[in-house]
Formats: structure tokens, sequence, C-alpha cells
């Protein structure tokens, strides 16, 4: 079969035909009386070989070894090639990415693509200061799209600059649906990135991804949640306050949260309720258990001193003595004294 019925039938050009000839890849078995290459059945199922290993990514070289050479086994040069596709699909996704990133800025022109690339490598840059920068800038000029910043705040280890990151994600106006992503996390560091970022987010969605997060699993989660929840005055923090209280986890700022939720009335007597009610629960963690009682301080009304009247007689030293201290300050802040009904 001579090279031009061959290119027809194998679909590879007679160029390319001769380039394989030239490297030693095909070599025509018979010639013409006139000098035409002739390809026997052989030759043509070497050039569908080839072709074949090309399709994998193999060049030229390593097809000729691997039709030539007998002692040659395909396993290392294939997983050769599963690690490089693997390599080559990692940057073209890192630049598919990227391409999205800058298209979502809306650039008006060349100017404001070349500002959009800057902060995207400032963002990525090794240098802390670099990346601080990069995020306080972020939102005075071309914005930088809300998706790199939510990936700049999970990855981000520096407390400075995840805080300049935080302050441009809030300051965008957007982020809490990804944000949100990022709570299911298998990583606990990534996960409380998140629900701090979500925390410094103002509006109705920030507010409603915060409620979610107070049932997550991570104690973490739901402790940063509840502790915005209560700053915002969100009753719903309430059970997870009264927890972190009975556990030791940011107790302190729980209480706080609580009696600034406690200065609506309304909401008072519900606090004291899971505040008496967990204490009555803890008969036997008196680390836990004083904490509750001083928690009672910060809520006020009758329920609350009528409970600690009753511990100021409890059996556990620490609880009756706390107990007795923050009646004697309510009856010094009333006026009155507890017996007659503070």
């Amino acid at each position: 079969m001579l090279i031009g019925e061959v290119a027809r039938r194998s679909g590879v050009s007679a160029r390319m035909l001769r380039h394989y000839e030239s490297l030693g890849l095909v070599r025509p078995s018979v010639r013409t009386g006139s000098g035409y290459r002739e390809y026997s059945g052989e030759d043509i199922r070497r050039i569908f070989h080839i072709e074949s290993l090309r399709s994998l990514g193999l060049s030229l070289r390593e097809i000729g070894r691997a039709l030539d050479d007998p002692g040659f086994t395909p396993s290392a040069l294939v997983g050769d090639l599963i690690r490089q596709t693997r390599e080559r699909i990692a940057a073209e996704t890192e630049m598919l990415t990227r391409l999205r990133r800058i298209d979502a800025a809306d650039p008006a022109g060349w100017e404001d693509v070349l500002q959009v690339v800057a902060l995207l490598r400032a963002l990525g840059a090794k240098s802390a200061g670099t990346r601080q920068r990069a995020a306080l800038s972020a939102a005075d000029e071309v914005p930088v799209p809300v998706e790199a910043l939510v990936e700049a705040v999970l990855s981000e280890t520096e407390p400075n600059v995840a805080g300049a990151l935080r302050w441009a994600l809030a300051r965008s106006g957007d982020g809490p649906t990804p944000l949100a992503e990022g709570l299911g996390s298998p990583v606990a560091a990534v996960r409380e990135r998140a629900v701090r970022a979500l925390t410094e987010m103002s509006g109705d969605e920030a507010v409603a991804r915060l409620r979610d997060a107070l049932a997550h699993p991570d104690a973490v989660v739901r402790g940063h949640a509840a502790l915005a929840l209560g700053a915002r005055g969100t009753a719903d923090a309430v059970p997870t306050l009264v927890d972190m209280i009975a556990e030791g986890r940011n107790d302190t700022d729980a209480a706080d949260a609580l009696s600034v939720l406690a200065s609506d009335s309304t909401q008072a007597d519900r606090i004291a309720s899971g505040l008496i009610d967990r204490l009555a629960h803890e008969t036997a963690r008196a680390p836990a258990r004083g904490r509750l009682t001083q928690a009672l301080a910060g809520i006020p009304g009758k329920r609350v001193s009528r409970a600690l009247a009753e511990l100021s007689h409890d059996g556990d030293r620490a609880v009756a003595l706390t107990a007795t201290y923050l009646l004697r300050l309510r009856g010094a802040s009333t006026g009155n004294s507890c017996e007659r009904g503070c």
C-alpha cells in the first residue's frame, strides 16, 4: 500500500508518516520499482499502535521505546503519565478558577484586569504583610471576587492577616453562603475560620447561617455562633450559651452574652430558667455548678433571687459562698434585702 493510501485509511498525514520514518518509528519494508514507499500490513499495524500510544500522551521517543524494547514494562511509564496528567489538570483547574474570578470582577478594561490579577497574586503571596495589604486594599480598588476572599479567609493562619481578610469580606456585603460551606470542612481549623468570619458579617443571611450553626456537631462552631447571636439579641443562642458556661468553654463571654440578652425582660425569665434547670442537673460537677451560679449574677428578676437564696445554703461551700455574695450585691443595688423579695 502506497503512502497516500495509508494516509487516507489511517488518518495520519503523509508528512507525519515521513516524520515517523525519519525517526525510525516506521520502516516501510518494500519500495516499488519507481522508488515509492510501500507499506505492508505489519507496517500499518505499527502505525495504528503509534497513534494509540500518542493518544495516551506518550512522546514519540517513549513510543519508540515501548514498541522496540522487548524488556520494556509499561507500568512505570503509565504511572508517570498519571502523575503528569494530574499535575496538568491541577494547573488548568487553577487557571480556570483564576479566569472565573477575573470575570466575576467584571473588569471594564485591561487596567482593571491587571489590578485584579495583582490582587489575586498578592492574596496568595508567601509574605504575610503582602497578603494583609492586599486584603486592606481589596475594598478600595477593583473588587476582589468574594470566592477568592472566602478561600483566603479559610486558609489564612496569620491572625492579623485573617482579621484584615474578614474585614474585607464583611465589607464586600457577600459571602455567607460560601462561608457556610466551610463549616462542613473536615478540618477543625477551617470550620473555626468560617464561623468567625460569619460572626463579623451583617444581614439576615448571616444571622440565618449562624442560627444553623447552633446545631453544628463542632462545639467550637456552636460557641462562636452563640456568642455572636447573643450580642445581636437573638434568643435562640440561650441554650448553647448555658451549655458553654456549664462546660467551661468561653464561660465568661457566654455569661456576658446572657446578661445582654437578659436586659430584655421577656428573655430574662427564660434565661433564669435555663441556668437554674442546668444547676439542678449538675449535682455531681462542682466546677460547673460554680460557673452557673456566677452566671446568675447578670440576670435580673425575683426568680433568680429566690434561687440564690436557696443556693446560699448549698452543700457545696463554694457555691453557697458565691450565692451569698451575689445576694448581698443584689440587695445593695436595690436598697432592699432579699428577705423582702428582691
